[in-house]
């Protein structure tokens, strides 16, 4: 695959992301968790059938015979899953978006003090802006109530997230199972994490609301925004750089302010875009300065 297809491939990504907000704006009945178990049972009906097809009855043995990573980035989804769309249903999805952005930042934290990677200098900093941003966004949705708990909700997202990685991280590195890639431990984990969350989700979504426009809908969350991706990242996985993927990943954030402004109404808060400016700055300033140095240590002649 050219560099050039996997960046338009990165880009459909994150585009097929942004949709979760704007779409769950125009359901009809569907609210909190009813919206997450639809969701999540979709997506995990649609992660199903496509891993059974690539890799047959085998892929449901080894769920049973994994490791303890695998069940903990599961676990992790799960909570990504069901976090997400529980504070979309709170906040803004402006304010979701620049809230799980700060995704790599807490990642390389917790790399730094779980799997001993150093941080630059630059990380640092973008840290500092990032975290300012993000107070910001809290001080002003203080007074709010249920906005201030769906920031909150949301920030479950980049955590979970961020230990996500880290356990991926830890496997990658020979800590796992030999038998098993580290994608395959990442396309197995997004079906537990699916499963784990329409269950949980299942007793609280009662009494079930949705209609037949709203399972149509959700059904195209399940899929199209989150099992079609999933696979295709895990696949791009393997031809783009982890920084270039985190850099172009922010264009999620971009995409979902967007579509929620533009069609359902839902313009940002002056907050939201202040804070959202300082998050988005720090994190595509950090991530550019690390590939273009991991670039730059490429072309040193050995």
């Amino acid at each position: 695959m050219s560099h050039r297809r996997a960046v338009a491939l990165m880009v459909l990504v994150t585009l097929l992301w942004s949709i979760a907000g704007v779409v769950t704006r125009h359901l009809d009945s569907a609210r909190s968790f009813e919206v997450t178990f639809w969701r999540s049972l979709f997506n995990a009906l649609a992660m199903a059938v496509a891993l059974t097809w690539m890799q047959g009855l085998s892929l449901w043995r080894g769920l049973f015979a994994a490791s303890w990573p695998l069940w903990a980035s599961g676990v992790c989804w799960a909570v990504m899953f069901t976090a997400f769309m529980v504070a979309l249903t709170l906040t803004t999805a402006a304010n979701v978006l620049v809230t799980i952005a700060m995704g790599p930042l807490i990642t390389a934290v917790c790399a730094r003090f779980f799997l001993r990677h150093a941080l630059p200098l630059c990380t640092w900093v973008a840290i500092a802006f990032g975290g300012a941003g993000i107070a910001w966004m809290f001080g002003r949705e203080a007074g709010r109530g249920a906005s201030f708990v769906g920031t909150l909700t949301a920030s479950l997202v980049p955590l979970a997230a961020a230990i996500n990685w880290t356990v991926l991280q830890h496997v990658s590195h020979g800590s796992g199972d030999p038998d098993e890639s580290a994608p395959q431990d990442m396309r197995a984990a997004a079906l537990i994490g699916a499963l784990l969350s329409a269950a949980v989700t299942l007793p609280l979504a009662y009494p079930l609301r949705a209609s037949g426009h709203d399972l149509a809908l959700l059904a195209l969350l399940g899929v199209v925004q989150l099992a079609v991706p999933c696979l295709i990242v895990v696949r791009l996985a393997r031809e783009l750089p982890a920084p270039e993927i985190a850099l172009l990943g922010l264009l999620e954030v971009l995409f979902g302010i967007v579509w929620t402004w533009l069609g359902a109404g839902e313009t940002p808060a002056s907050s939201t875009l202040a804070g959202g400016t300082l998050v988005l700055g720090a994190l595509i300033a950090n991530e550019t300065l690390a590939l273009s140095s991991r670039r730059g240590e490429a072309n040193i002649p050995s």
